[in-house]
């Protein structure tokens, strides 16, 4: 059978032509690190530049130890372009013209530090000169004329000396190095002395980043120690001011497997980056260290006043679209580190990285006291660098974590004529500020809307959420909190849910019996309170896996429940469909034949009976390049009826596929994500698809949640 696929859903808005002249970034590609370092065990993109034809893209990368390369000629298609190798550590590089500024630290420990700063021509591939910076090099910055070079020399502390704060010398500086036909005149290097002027640990003061406006003036954060410098280009102090303190309303400072947004705290802030808006004003990402981190960013005007601080706003809209890491609710929420400017189509934007959430803010500063957001991008896992390249509309993104799951990743954004295509779900809009993510199972409502729970990632909040399809983005309505005597119903992993036809809910949650968490059916009334339940019979407990329930649907008196992978007493590459007749209280079982895995496994993680037909979601557990199988497939519901009673030989299901997904879920530019976890279908044959951000540990916290229809 032929499948006619159709998008419907805000995939759609993102590939089509626009018919407004509203002006969007959208994610338009994803270059993997790993590609410019094949054999090294752990790649990573930190800091950030381009050549100024925009052509190519210049990176520190050093977990390999490489400056890596990227040919963006075609911004759709990114290539590998080669790499240098370094003997030490690359840490920052800025170009000018066709050098590229690249800082290296060659440290043999806290106390003994060395580094030095290259300059490399992009053409050849090929270091020009290079200066020893006698320190720790961190941040890289050459001014806009291209006549000189600062650099930030940390010296960082060792965090297990000292309870790992500050005051733990050699103190460090910041290098002033001028350039010389694009190499180095290191004879000209400025060492600028910084020491006494921050209140916090003044005689070990820690610059962590540079920038350089149009006059030549150099502002420098220092994070340890909560300060601000400007410097003129001959290393005099201009002016300099503590970065004072916030007031935050609002916060999740609990770590509790629950998003309870409803402490307040005053924090000090304790910037990161730092980027220039014109030549009397700069931007900080306030990520903190040792005490603080405000969540937030600020705009400083050079005399020390501030003009703007974001407060709790950034981290709020962050809740919103589902990218809120409650596993950092404790530390520093959001952790802004990025920041970066630039004028796109006239328009002057500050862009904030938030490391812990993987996302970009796009504020339109026109007005600085005023910023507007416009936009929040998907980044991959960790945001820790940007370059800006107005004259092509491209911003990109170099993400640094680098794992057994998602790859490390440079993500390429278009400043286009297009409707922003995401994100695809949101919670804005509610009466209360209300946190999301870890969807799983779904289930289609009469009236068109879907019911959709959140997994164990929340063990102290589980939830069913309401969602408005019709909008766009998709809008989060409700949210159903489940209980059990009032309390939040513990002990769960909400895996799927189905409608029991009387307003309530059927749940399957997935077991995990080392954890104490029982594989069971839950029935639960409108208002989320836990009813009753169903627990497995003697018959399957004495062969489950942790690898339990995934999803569930029901017909009439029958509840079905897809089993994610073998148990003790299945073929290979078979899972179990089970069978529940809620009047009988009877067990039955079919076996479902899943695609082999080519890499790591293959398992189930939805079922929905809709029409004739019972559809699943088969998937890997593979993100990127290496994801294969991401379908659903259907079975006729007549074949249910082969089902046999437990301890007989199950009948196997050969299933057809539907749609391959693995199309959909590039759509937008990013890589593939591994759970693809929640289906459900609407009367005119809808298929709506989500996938699980694993409550942003670990995770980009990208949620994908669209539509497609097959005929």
């Amino acid at each position: 059978m032929i499948f006619r696929l159709t998008l419907t859903s805000v995939i759609a808005l993102a590939t089509t032509p626009a018919i407004s002249q509203e002006m969007n970034f959208n994610r338009i590609a994803s270059f993997m690190v790993a590609e410019n370092a094949p054999n090294a065990e752990e790649s990573s993109a930190e800091i950030i530049a381009a050549t100024a034809d925009g052509m190519t893209l210049v990176y520190t990368d050093g977990p390999a130890g490489v400056v890596g390369f990227i040919d963006i000629s075609d911004p759709t298609n990114p290539v590998a372009n080669g790499a240098i190798e370094l003997e030490g550590e690359p840490t920052s590089v800025s170009v000018f013209g066709s050098t590229a500024y690249l800082a290296e630290n060659t440290s043999e420990d806290y106390i003994n530090v060395s580094g030095f700063l290259h300059a490399v021509d992009l053409e050849t591939q090929t270091v020009l000169s290079s200066c020893n910076l006698g320190g720790q090099p961190d941040s890289v910055a050459v001014s806009p004329d291209g006549s000189f070079v600062a650099v930030a020399i940390e010296n960082e502390r060792d965090e297990d000396l000292g309870k790992g704060r500050v005051g733990q010398l050699p103190a460090g500086f910041v290098a002033i190095v001028p350039t010389v036909n694009g190499g180095l005149n290191c004879d000209g290097l400025i060492s600028a002395d910084i020491t006494g002027l921050a209140d916090i640990a003044p005689e070990d003061p820690e610059p962590e980043f540079v920038a350089i406006n149009e006059e030549n003036e150099i502002v420098v954060t220092l994070q340890e120690n909560n300060h601000m410098i400007v410097l003129a280009a001959d290393g005099s102090v201009l002016n300099h001011f503590s970065a004072g303190e916030v007031t935050l309303e609002g916060v999740d400072i609990n770590e509790e497997g629950a998003l309870i947004f409803d402490e307040t705290v005053t924090i000090v802030r304790e910037p990161d980056s730092v980027t220039w808006i014109d030549n009397t004003h700069f931007a900080t990402a306030n990520e903190g260290d040792m005490d603080g981190g405000s969540r937030g960013w600020t705009i400083f005007s050079q005399d020390g006043d501030i003009v703007y601080e974001s407060g709790v706003e950034f981290e709020h809209a962050i809740i919103q679209i589902g990218h809120y890491p409650e596993e950092r609710s404790g530390n520093k929420g959001v952790e802004p580190e990025s920041v970066t400017f630039d004028v796109f189509g006239g328009t002057p934007y500050v862009f904030v990285g938030a490391e812990r959430s993987s996302i970009v803010g796009v504020y339109n500063v026109t007005d600085p006291a005023n910023p507007i957001l416009e936009q929040l991008l998907p980044s991959g896992i960790g945001p820790e660098g940007y370059v800006t390249i107005p004259e092509r509309n491209l911003l990109i993104s170099a993400n640094e974590v680098d794992d057994a799951g998602p790859r490390a990743h440079v993500m390429l954004f278009e400043y286009q004529e297009a409707p922003a295509a995401y994100p695809h779900l949101t919670s804005a809009g509610m009466d209360d500020l209300v946190g999301w993510g870890a969807i799983s199972g779904q289930v289609m409502a009469e009236d068109g809307t879907i019911f959709a729970v959140s997994d164990s990632f929340y063990g102290m909040q589980p939830t069913i959420f309401h969602i408005d399809v019709s909008a766009t983005p998709a809008r989060i309505v409700d949210a159903i909190r489940v209980t059990r005597e009032g309390q939040p119903a513990q002990l769960m992993d909400m895996e799927g849910i189905a409608l029991d036809g009387k307003g309530g809910f059927w749940i399957a949650s997935e077991g995990r019996s080392d954890r104490l968490v029982p594989h069971a059916i839950y029935h639960v009334g409108v208002d989320g309170a836990i009813e009753d339940y169903i627990s497995l019979p003697n018959e399957l407990l004495a062969v489950e896996r942790r690898f339990g329930f995934e999803g569930i649907t029901r017909v009439g008196d029958m509840l079905f429940i897809a089993v994610q992978r073998e148990w003790r007493d299945d073929p290979v590459n078979h899972a179990k469909v089970l069978g529940y007749n809620l009047k009988t209280e009877e067990w039955s079982v079919i076996h479902y034949a899943k695609t082999a895995p080519t890499t790591g496994w293959v398992g189930l993680s939805e079922i929905v009976a809709h029409g004739e037909f019972m559809y699943f979601i088969e998937r890997d557990n593979q993100h990127d390049t290496r994801a294969v199988t991401k379908l659903i497939t259907r079975v006729p519901v007549s074949a249910m009826d082969e089902m046999v009673a437990l301890g007989e030989t199950p009948a196997v299901l050969q299933p057809e596929t539907v749609v391959d997904l693995l199309p959909l879920l590039t759509s937008t530019g990013g890589y593939v994500l591994d759970k693809v976890e929640g289906l459900a279908i609407a009367e005119d044959g809808t298929m709506w698809v989500s996938t699980d951000n694993d409550g942003v540990d670990d995770h980009s916290g990208e949620t994908l949640f669209f539509s497609v229809k097959a005929e």
